[in-house]
């Protein structure tokens, strides 16, 4: 997931992510500050720090840290569900670029483990085959803890679509016994009135 969106002085957004439990997230930002000048944003953001918190599903803060201008943060998911990833600057009325715009960049890396670079580039033919192998290996196990936690969301959404089905045929079984009810008691009052006036 790569995007970039603007946010105010202070002002906290936040982004959900879908994320299987024991999964390493990462995440890269960059802050932009808009020039007035310039009447662009500038590559950086000298001096501005982001504060990152991320929440787990049950509302428990995994992660709450303070970064620079630019950095990278990560967790690794315990429960499986909606993680939410906030940014707030911590820009000041006493800054110079207070209360300006800031355009933030963010990447986020769901399951992705890193190769060493060292061992890429090292000589030895065998650990870079080894290295690669297992970065391997480490991609199909989160490929199919995924895959595991697809089939129990479609599990859940397939009782719950089941249940809602079952409710609905139940309550228009109720709506038609209502109705038909409400029939034989309308007829019924009808022909006791034309029987009391004799119009039968």
């Amino acid at each position: 997931l790569a995007l970039y969106f603007h946010s105010g002085e202070r002002e906290e957004k936040c982004i959900i992510e879908d994320v299987p439990s024991d999964t390493l997230v990462i995440g890269n930002y960059k802050v932009q500050r808009w020039d007035i000048h310039k009447q662009d944003f500038l590559e950086s953001a000298p001096g501005l720090g982001m504060f990152v918190t991320v929440t787990t599903p049950s509302a428990e803060v995994l992660l709450s840290k303070l970064y620079g201008p630019q950095g990278t943060f990560s967790f690794t998911s315990y429960l499986s569900g909606e993680h939410v990833i906030c940014l707030q600057s911590n820009s000041t009325r006493f800054m110079a670029f207070a209360g300006s715009k800031l355009r933030i960049h963010l990447d986020i890396r769901v399951g992705e483990h890193f190769l060493d670079e060292s061992v890429v580039q090292a000589k030895d033919k065998v650990n870079e085959v080894n290295s690669r192998l297992e970065h391997l290996i480490e991609q199909i196990h989160h490929i199919s803890k995924e895959q595991n936690y697809e089939r129990e969301r479609e599990e859940k959404f397939r009782k719950t679509s089941e249940e809602t089905n079952s409710n609905i045929l139940w309550w228009a079984i109720v709506q038609t016994l209502i109705l038909i009810s409400i029939g034989i008691w309308q007829i019924k009052s009808l022909r006791d009135f034309f029987i009391s006036k004799k119009l039968v």
